[in-house]
């Protein structure tokens, strides 16, 4: 299982710790996907509704004790809306499926933003897709019509970069990237020395007799993240510095099967990268996005907010929805992206949100109950 980084930011962002390979003496419910630690039971989803109820802050508690076998209850669809609204005083929301699909805005996002604002939310913007900088996500918001500062965008490849930032990273050292420009930009702009990228999406390698391919033995990190230009080059380089360079990490920006190149179908995601470096090197990656906590704390400490008053807002129940529940936040799932009601209401499915609803929009509901 892929390593979530558990980083409490909030006392101490230059040492983040890590979740232990090893089991611990009391088992920790764990994710099927990603390793990270559930927080759902039936008594959450209780106390939420009734904290939801009463107009009171949404308060997280974290379960140690083993989650059973058997699925939980399903998650209830949202209704009332104004309540929830009301409960908490920031959203996060995930970007693709939920803000838009492909290069489409959703319908009735542009609205919703303006109503939760105009309410006094603060909305915070987490997208495991690390193709782009934050300033480049920033871009593609005005281009969609939407008005949202670079501050309030956090994207994977900002993750990556500033996880080694709040490292230390050595300056002696240098990040072979897997991906494109958005890990590139990030990395530049946090001081960190780097080779690979969209350079190497077209070097070809030498198969002949008693050829041997060379690496830099002085990179100290291989950071993975979507990469449309992938090639066996990129894939045998990166081997080379896990393998042979002592100490080199393995860190990705997520584990993600599945995104939104178009509006018409899934595509393989980022995961299908990580998944061949871990299959040539047998090492688990450092996972530095959705759902390891390192973005929630690293938001909770630049604006100095506290955890259990934000709901994440997202369509995968296994980044997103998981993202919140180990950030001890409220939650709610959309079904405009990845994840269908069959789906949710699955016996299979261990991982449920304290609420559920077709899209974004559906809170407009609110304004409704206040006019």
């Amino acid at each position: 299982m892929a390593i979530c980084v558990q980083a409490p930011l909030r006392t101490a962002l230059s040492a983040p710790t890590l979740l232990a390979r090893s089991s611990p003496a009391v088992a920790q419910p764990r994710s099927a996907v990603f390793g990270c630690p559930l927080v759902r039971t039936h008594f959450l989803k209780q106390e939420l509704a009734s904290r939801v109820g009463s107009g009171s802050s949404l308060h997280r508690m974290h379960c140690s004790a083993q989650l059973g076998t058997e699925a939980p209850a399903s998650a209830p669809f949202l209704t009332d809306h104004a309540k929830l609204i009301d409960s908490v005083e920031t959203f996060i929301f995930d970007c693709d499926g939920v803000i838009w699909k492909g290069d489409s805005l959703i319908d009735g996002v542009p609205e919703t933003l303006d109503l939760l604002r105009s309410m006094g939310k603060r909305l915070v913007f987490v997208t495991n897709n690390s193709t782009k900088s934050r300033k480049q996500y920033g871009k593609k918001f005005e281009s969609l019509g939407l008005s949202v500062s670079e501050e309030e965008i956090f994207a994977s490849s900002f993750a990556a970069a500033a996880y080694l930032k709040s490292i230390k990273f050595p300056t002696d050292k240098k990040v072979y990237i897997i991906g494109e420009a958005g890990i590139q930009l990030e990395l530049k702009q946090a001081g960190v020395n780097y080779i690979g990228g969209p350079e190497d999406g077209d070097k070809k390698i030498d198969l002949a007799p008693g050829q041997l391919m060379e690496h830099d033995h002085d990179v100290g990190a291989v950071v993975v993240g979507f990469d449309r230009y992938l090639n066996y080059y990129k894939l045998q380089y990166a081997t080379l510095c896990i393998r042979e360079n002592p100490g080199c990490m393995f860190i990705a920006t997520n584990c993600d099967a599945v995104t939104h190149l178009t509006d018409a179908q899934e595509w393989a995601g980022g995961g299908s990268m990580v998944g061949a470096i871990k299959g040539s090197t047998k090492k688990e990656p450092l996972v530095v996005g959705k759902p390891s906590t390192f973005m929630m704390d690293y938001l909770a400490s630049e604006f100095n907010i506290k955890t259990s008053q934000i709901c994440m807002v997202g369509d995968r129940l296994d980044t997103d929805i998981l993202f919140g529940q180990n950030g001890g936040c409220a939650t709610l799932l959309v079904l405009s992206g990845v994840t269908t009601l069959e789906t949710l209401q699955s016996p299979e499915n261990k991982i449920q949100p304290d609420f559920y609803t077709n899209k974004i929009s559906d809170l407009l509901a609110a304004k409704k109950v206040a006019a």
